[in-house]
């Protein structure tokens, strides 16, 4: 083998979720703040996002993590989310992913039963909780960013749907929201590739009509994913959902989405400060989310999310480039990657 570039991860999953976590990082992204560096990716070069998340060293199904150590006072560490599209502000099972990583690694000292970790991201510091015995991190649980409603019932013209009703709310990312039935999806195993195509019409409309931005962060001005919300039943304190990202669905329930959904049930008056709900994804899998208070975000009404999920390390990874190879700087197939990425 000969390698210009050879990087080694821990592999983990969150509640399904995989989540490549690169530590004590090598790569050399420009910015001093995890904000600069989702800014340089996204905005200048995104060559290191397409070599570690695009095929032939990328998956659809996991993202990759690619940790710092922090430039804030207090914060354990920091890290940027790298997808097959674009770098993410924050994300609830990367979140379980990294502090699970850094804990089990000993990169953060663990204490037990607690250990408290503080993470930089570009939507904010996230302060998570590890649920820790023998020597394993049990279950990760965060406090979430200020999460707030965009619009609710906006009206959007969607290909092979007509026009639907949607919700767009910040939950440490943009969604747009959407109910199964009016896309006509069911939110089980069997239907996931129909959620996807539908989701994915949802996405292209709404990345044509609507405009978001931060009104503390100028980086995040982007709709990030489509959730697809529907079977629940919240008088038991269930939901059940579906985000679609890069041609898949989200294997966990998704925390930044449902962070988001807490802001939209909130300003219904179907969930107040208090309010705990079992959330499950297509696969089954839980987090427990909930809503611990209320702010403030630019003078908008925000909630404060929390979301509980436990994390499991995998396996380790070697990702290395032959200076010969044709595709070091990735690509992507509609096959599997869905036509968005193509």
């Amino acid at each position: 083998m000969r390698a210009t570039r050879t990087f080694h991860a821990i592999e983990v999953h969150a509640e399904g979720e995989q989540g490549t976590c690169y530590l004590g990082s090598v790569f050399p992204i420009p910015g001093l703040t995890m904000r600069d560096k989702l800014r340089f990716i996204n905005e200048q070069d995104d060559s290191l996002r397409r070599y570690l998340t695009t095929e032939p060293r990328g998956r659809p199904q996991a993202s990759a993590n690619v940790v710092y150590p922090s430039t804030v006072p207090g914060a354990d560490a920091g890290f940027v989310i790298l997808q097959a599209d674009r770098a993410h502000a924050m994300s609830g099972s990367n979140t379980i992913c990294v502090v699970t990583a850094l804990l089990e690694t000993g990169s953060v000292a663990m204490t037990e039963p607690y250990t408290d970790v503080v993470l930089e991201t570009a939507a904010g510091l996230v302060r998570a909780r590890a649920t820790c015995n023998d020597g394993r991190c049990e279950r990760v649980t965060i406090e979430g960013v200020p999460s707030f409603v965009e619009s609710l019932d906006l009206q959007l013209e969607v290909e092979g749907h007509g026009t639907i009703s949607v919700d767009v709310a910040y939950g440490g990312c943009y969604y747009v929201l959407v109910r199964a039935e009016a896309l006509g999806v069911r939110l089980d195993r069997s239907s996931a590739r129909d959620v996807v195509e539908a989701a994915t019409a949802v996405s292209v409309a709404a990345r044509r009509d609507i405009n978001v931005q931060h009104p503390e962060f100028p980086e995040i001005d982007f709709i990030s994913y489509v959730m697809v919300i529907g079977d629940d039943d919240p008088a038991n304190a269930q939901l059940r959902g579906a985000t679609v990202l890069s041609g898949r669905v989200d294997r966990s329930p998704c925390g930044t989405g449902n962070s988001a959904r807490l802001a939209c049930m909130h300003a219904r008056g179907e969930a107040g400060v208090g309010s705990r709900f079992t959330a499950t994804s297509l696969i089954d899998s839980e987090f427990i989310v909930e809503i611990t208070g209320t702010t403030t975000v630019g003078g908008r009404p925000a909630v404060l999310p929390r979301i509980s999920g436990r994390g499991w390390v995998v396996g380790t990874r070697m990702v290395s480039v032959d200076p010969s190879d044709p595709y070091q700087n990735g690509f992507t197939l509609s096959d599997v990657w869905g036509t968005e990425l193509t």
